[in-house]
């Protein structure tokens, strides 16, 4: 494990880097999550899962790209206190940077994932999309894990309102927190947003081109709706795409690595990376 300063888009830009013993070949750059304004490359879902997929001789690239402000009303819970952040575009800018860096590395011949957690998954999602539309290179395979990528989502149906009220503990996303996290992340109103701020509001002809891509919903969470949305928005794309979502799990499950569903899901995501062309 190796941390290196690049000269980013904006300013210096720590990535953690993860090389195997004997590296296979295909590289993964990862992102974790936090709701944009939290999370580091120490956290379970940034180091853990890194280091899950090194031991299966995949080369990993961990972005600690800039985070949104801390909300003073959040400020006296675990989350800190209040503090200055970044707005979009710097995180998306700086995923994007991270992964042709990667690729242009000889840090491993390829080829390179791209993949994040939650509010990662919308920054690996994004950069995906723009590097299609700009050109490449792109990712070989988009990782998704529990992401969010709608700032307004529709209303679960009956059968996760059950699940929800059910778990009341797990049922943290409704609309009005995801309204919030993504004005933070923004600095903006959402109906001012870029699609790559945004990827579940692309219409099809701005997914022509996205990478194959697999989705990990989590199954007793608001935000299955996105992952799931998002799934059909890349199959009526031509995309292919498959979705698994383990049972019972709740959000932010790879925070969890004592939770059988996150080494699951780590095995699941190796394969795939292993297997791309």
């Amino acid at each position: 494990m190796t941390d290196l300063v690049l000269d980013g888009p904006h300013g210096p830009l720590t990535v953690r880097v993860y090389a195997p013993e004997a590296a296979a070949g295909p590289g993964l750059v990862w992102v974790h999550g936090g709701g944009f304004a939290r999370g580091d490359l120490d956290m379970s879902e940034a180091d853990w899962v890194a280091r899950q997929f090194a031991e299966r001789r995949i080369t990993v690239v961990s972005v600690g790209y800039g985070l949104a402000p801390i909300p003073q009303r959040w400020a006296g819970r675990a989350d800190g206190a209040a503090r200055d952040g970044v707005h979009y575009p710097v995180a998306s800018d700086e995923v994007e940077f991270a992964f042709r860096w990667a690729v242009e590395s000889e840090l491993s011949t390829g080829p390179w994932s791209l993949g994040g957690a939650s509010a990662g998954g919308n920054l690996a999602a994004g950069a995906a999309m723009r590097l299609v539309h700009t050109g490449g290179p792109v990712p070989a395979l988009a990782v998704l894990a529990y992401p969010t990528l709608h700032a307004v989502q529709s209303a679960p149906d009956d059968a996760l309102r059950a699940l929800l009220d059910a778990h009341p503990e797990a049922d943290t996303f409704g609309p009005e927190t995801v309204r919030a996290m993504y004005e933070n992340y923004l600095g903006t109103p959402i109906d001012a947003a870029e699609v790559y701020a945004v990827p579940g509001t692309a219409p099809p002809e701005q997914l022509a081109g996205f990478p194959p891509a697999v989705v990990f919903p989590a199954d007793v969470d608001e935000l299955r709706i996105s992952g799931e949305g998002f799934a059909r928005a890349l199959h009526a794309a031509g995309v292919e795409c498959s979705v698994v979502t383990e049972p019972g799990t709740r959000h932010g499950y790879l925070n969890r690595p004592d939770e059988p569903a996150a080494l699951a899901t780590v095995e699941r995501c190796a394969a795939r990376i292993l297997a791309a062309p």
